[in-house]
């Protein structure tokens, strides 16, 4: 059986639950500039480059592993939102994208197949790829606007590397998350579809979009609906949203996508919104309760956190999403769908 139909048989038996965070345990662990570094040689002040501790604090990395499967989840992402080429180039770690992807990868793989091998509970392995700070569709020059920082080649490509060295390390999908770029994500749908060609296997996508106001756009200016068609060609084995505002404000798009996605719906929200201090403050009942709403209206099949998540908010999830019946995937009506900023459906 492959990923994609392991995960559709154990999504329909119950709602899945996915991890949280990592950065939050990192900076918990209060780790020092050396104690990011390594013995990695590298000469730029590595403090906070969370993706790094992949390759120089591994058991760190494994015991927030472990905290999120004893919490109950059963999609457990890589930490490696900002291991790619772009990303590391703040640090200077350019060259070590490909160990820190392997290295992150196998330390998930670990943990999830010795947690199986003691319970029997199906679990899987995503290997994060966040958007990076680049981005295709807007200029970061007000004065012009056709300026670009990079093609789309050169993400392609960013995106082809590390998701091989995730794929090395024994990823069981790739998870394009936090999309605040429509060509972005597309980017790294070509490089995962040339990866498949290559290998001569598939390669399963995860796409999660991430909104930047209210009104339910990404930052290239993409509404829910519009993502959606742009992105399904991909076939992805799950569609959805992370991060945002906090579920009480994802409700509306959760629920619009929810009924014309015909995938899996994953959606992962931060925990509430940041206050002053960029803290969070919305406790693990809370919510749990939220999207405890979402799972008893249908509208989710796989659950998680994202910012200001922790184990606690991920274990209150699990139980409050325990026995409620998982979405149904809706069968799509047959129609052209077309997108530029808003949808488009072609009259039959």
């Amino acid at each position: 059986m492959t990923a994609r139909e392991c995960l559709l048989a154990e999504a329909a038996k119950r709602i899945l639950i996915k991890d949280g965070p990592y950065g939050t345990a990192i900076q918990r662990a209060k780790l020092s500039a050396e104690d990011y570094a390594g013995d990695t040689g590298l000469s730029h002040d590595q403090k906070g480059n969370n993706d790094l501790v992949n390759l120089t604090q591994p058991a760190l990395i494994r015991q927030v592993c472990d905290s999120y499967i004893d919490a109950g989840a059963h999609v457990l992402a890589t930490n490696t939102f900002n291991a790619n080429r772009i990303s590391q180039a703040d640090y200077g770690a350019e060259a070590l994208v490909r160990e820190i992807n392997v290295s992150a990868a196998r330390v998930i793989r670990e943990a999830v197949d010795a947690a199986t091998a003691r319970d029997g509970v199906a679990r899987f392995v995503a290997g994060a790829v966040g958007p990076t700070n680049k981005t295709l569709s807007l200029s970061p020059d007000v004065e012009d606007p056709g300026f670009r920082e990079v093609t789309f080649d050169e993400v392609k490509e960013v995106y082809r590397e590390q998701a091989a060295a995730l794929i090395e390390g024994g990823v069981d999908f790739i998870l394009v998350e936090t999309v605040f770029d429509t060509l972005n994500c597309k980017a790294a749908i070509m490089a995962v579809k040339e990866l498949e060609r290559e290998l001569g296997r598939e390669l399963p996508l995860m796409l999660s979009l991430t909104l930047t106001d209210l009104s339910g756009r990404n930052l290239s200016g993409h509404t829910v609906e519009a993502f959606w068609y742009t992105v399904r060609h991909a076939r992805p084995a799950t569609i959805g949203l992370n991060c945002s505002f906090g579920a009480e404000q994802l409700r509306p798009h959760v629920q619009l996508l929810s009924g014309i996605a015909d995938t899996l719906l994953m959606v992962y929200p931060n925990a509430g919104l940041p206050n002053e201090l960029g803290e969070y403050d919305e406790a693990p009942e809370e919510t749990a309760a939220l999207v405890k709403s979402w799972a008893e209206s249908g509208r989710a099949n796989i659950l998680g956190g994202c910012c200001g998540s922790t184990p606690e908010h991920i274990t209150a999830i699990a139980q409050a999403v325990d026995g409620v019946a998982p979405r149904r995937i809706p069968k799509a009506p047959e129609g052209t769908r077309l997108a530029g900023l808003e949808p488009f459906t072609m009259a039959a």
